[in-house]
């Protein structure tokens, strides 16, 4: 799958969600001589788009908009304790700004304010850490979670009832992006469905198999109407339970737009996905990132101010999440080249991909 998704390019370069991003570039080019090393903490190797959209896409704004700067990467397997102690050594050698993808957002706050202490800036890429960090660039992850419910309640049509019963498979409970995930997901259906059983699938394909495994085996196959899972990854995994159960349709939901999420979308066994465009994402998140290395105030990209779970205020943009179903699959994914007609279209999906309205 990871293949699969680096050989595509980038996703999303052209959204208009960029602006922000780019309206500020010319406050870090006009310093561009000003360089030094930015370290950039993702969480995991598991999630196929940090290795294949936001890492490059980080290190490639990065280096437009400072040739003379450098990128000191490090990936935390995900490990809280791992990502601590590669806090701790970038701080050592003597990176300036540091974009943060929290394994852990709570825990991770001891290494921010050290990092602080020692004149290091923080930007909090994706999940907001606690701790006194200088920014932060994210989607709006409660409309993410609103999406992803109304989507569940379209799939099931006039078969959603308050005694309709649906599986939730969440994120990983460390992530504060799935809690705002799961609570849009109940706001847009508590009351009209019954969540019959609801746990975390940890952001893992594995994880998430076993949970909706222990679903069908205490709700039973029939009386389960649909699944939500909150993202691609752990959709895999949902998939291949729900099909050595034979109900291989019940799917709702996804997250990421993944290439195996997309081709679920094509094929008619997921409903839908939510794509969020990493490019605009990273974008904005280097640019605040050069602009602190550089003496800038990150105000140019931040449109607004989040509160972390520490209770500091964070100057922060908020991006806005599409939906995608097989009606927009080709508008929202093929038209901005996110994935050949290859990469999606094997020969297995062929006619699914015509019917679909999906052309070379």
């Amino acid at each position: 799958m990871a293949l699969g998704v680096a050989a595509c390019g980038k996703a999303g370069s052209s959204s208009s969600s960029s602006s922000s991003a780019s309206s500020s570039s010319s406050s870090s080019t006009g310093s561009a001589a000003a360089g030094g090393t930015i370290g950039l903490l993702l969480p995991d190797n598991v999630t196929p788009r940090y290795a294949s959209f936001d890492r490059p896409d980080i290190t490639a704004k990065i280096t437009s908009l400072c040739s003379s700067c450098k990128v000191d990467f490090q990936d935390a397997a995900g490990s809280a304790a791992t990502q601590a102690q590669q806090m701790s050594t970038m701080v050592a050698d003597g990176d300036k700004v540091i974009i943060l993808d929290p394994e852990d957002n709570v825990g991770i706050e001891s290494s921010v304010k050290a990092a602080v202490a020692k004149g290091v800036k923080v930007i909090s890429y994706d999940r907001l850490a606690n701790g006194p960090v200088s920014g932060y660039v994210s989607y709006d992850n409660e409309k993410v979670g609103e999406l992803q419910g109304a989507a569940l309640l379209s799939f099931l049509g006039s078969k959603a009832t308050p005694s309709t019963k649906v599986v939730e498979i969440d994120g990983a409970a460390s992530d504060p992006n799935a809690a705002q995930f799961k609570a849009g997901f109940k706001e847009a259906v508590n009351g009209k469905v019954d969540v019959a059983f609801d746990e975390s699938g940890n952001w893992l394909a594995t994880t998430a198999n076993q949970q909706a495994t222990a679903a069908i085996s205490q709700l039973g196959a029939k009386n389960i109407a649909a699944v939500y899972s909150a993202n691609d990854t752990m959709g895999d995994g949902v998939e291949t339970a729900l099909k050595a159960a034979g109900i291989p349709d019940l799917l709702a939901t996804g997250q990421d737009a993944g290439i195996d999420g997309i081709q679920r979308i094509v094929a008619g066994t997921q409903y839908s996905t939510v794509y969020k465009a990493f490019t605009p994402e990273a974008d904005a998140a280097a640019t605040m990132a050069v602009d602190l290395l550089q003496g800038q105030p990150v105000t140019s990209v931040a449109t607004s101010t989040q509160t972390s779970l520490s209770g500091n205020s964070v100057p922060s943009e908020l991006l806005t999440p599409v939906l995608v179903t097989k009606a927009n699959v080709n508008a929202q994914i093929m038209a901005i080249k996110m994935y050949t007609y290859s990469q999606i279209c094997t020969s297995a999906l062929a006619a699914d991909c015509t019917a679909a309205g999906i052309t070379q």
